[in-house]
């Protein structure tokens, strides 16, 4: 506990957001690029209301908080889907590797795409015979490792790539995260920062155009080619801080409660609030609310289940469901399968 204590210290120096003032008075919605890193992965985690930062215990914790990977027990992939609005697919696949002491290992990529559409125009509402798509997609590599008992921390870092017809931007960021562990029912304490890296612009022969340099003037070149200036882009830089501990536990029943706060800057912050019901360890049930005191949000109620059949001595397989309200927007449903190894 001597070392435990200096550490943790330094963690929270480190994790501490530079603005004094918790509460923002402009929300500063739109003023990133690569919103879809924001969207959440896990139907389990979002069943939970998005509290996850301290209980991630399993393959997603790379997303939420990548010390969560140090206190897998076991090796683990997963593979979830969502159909997002606007008939756009949201994917998710990890897969973590328990090293035993060494520490784990985890791997993930995140897809947002949307299908083709006719181009149009003014003149041409109907079509001009083209298409064009867009997508996102995000490939990140992750290491946890348990500092002491009760002390873990993680580290990922990410390549990003948003595309639409024939313009892309690329980016690269990191997450770091650390992970508390107490005696007292399994109270733990988690922070994490994700999305901190380099800055985003759109660049393409979608830029590319023809001008006149000085349309005032007759018989001079009307059409010098030239490009436009796109402006960068910041990534969606967020800080989660999190408790999470269970409330009861017997042989059978087991009942977690989770609270996060979330300092994104990008938007108001706001608490997401959720727990877990397990049963033999084989029956789950979740319910949350998250971005409770977004403004302008949408996003409240959550709930989720899931199910676990063992397979063989340390091989299971679980599936996952999840049901988020976005008020006028509709709901997301995700479904998730997940196995152990």
């Amino acid at each position: 506990m001597k070392r435990t204590y200096p550490i943790l210290a330094v963690l929270i120096l480190c994790f501490t957001p530079v603005k004094a003032q918790f509460i923002q008075e402009v929300s500063k919605v739109g003023t990133t690029g690569a919103t879809f890193l924001e969207l959440g992965v896990g139907a389990r985690a979002i069943g939970m209301g998005s509290a996850f930062v301290a209980t991630a215990n399993d393959v997603t914790a790379l997303y939420w908080n990548p010390a969560g990977l140090a206190r897998l027990n076991s090796s683990e992939a997963t593979f979830m889907h969502a159909n997002w609005f606007v008939d756009a697919a949201f994917d998710y696949a990890s897969l973590a590797l328990s090293l035993g002491s060494t520490g784990t290992l985890a791997v993930q990529f995140t897809s947002l795409s949307v299908s083709q559409e006719p181009v149009r125009t003014i003149l041409q509402p109907e079509g001009t015979g083209e298409l064009f798509d867009g997508g996102s997609v995000a490939l990140g590599l992750g290491y946890a490792y348990n500092i002491t008992d009760h002390v873990s921390l993680g580290i990922g870092a990410k390549y990003i790539n948003e595309t639409i017809w024939h313009s892309s931007a690329s980016g690269f960021a990191m997450d770091i995260g650390t992970l508390f562990v107490t005696s007292f029912n399994g109270l733990r304490i988690g922070m994490s920062i994700a999305n901190f890296g380099t800055k985003m612009r759109m660049s393409g022969s979608d830029a590319a155009v023809l001008v006149d340099p000085d349309p005032t003037k007759a018989g001079n070149n009307e059409k010098i080619p030239a490009r436009y200036d796109t402006e960068t882009w910041d990534l969606p830089l967020i800080f989660r801080v999190g408790v999470a501990m269970e409330v009861f536990e017997t042989a059978d029943h087991r009942f977690t409660l989770a609270v996060d706060a979330n300092h994104p800057n990008d938007n108001t912050e706001y608490l997401n609030v959720g727990g877990e019901y397990s049963f033999d360890d084989t029956f789950f049930a979740r319910a949350g609310y998250a971005n409770a005191f977004v403004k302008d949000g949408e996003t409240d109620l959550t709930l989720g289940f899931g199910v676990k059949y063992a397979l063989s001595a340390g091989t299971a397989a679980k599936a996952d469901y999840s049901y988020s309200r976005f008020g006028v927007l509709g709901n997301i449903q995700r479904i998730q399968v997940s196995v152990t190894f």
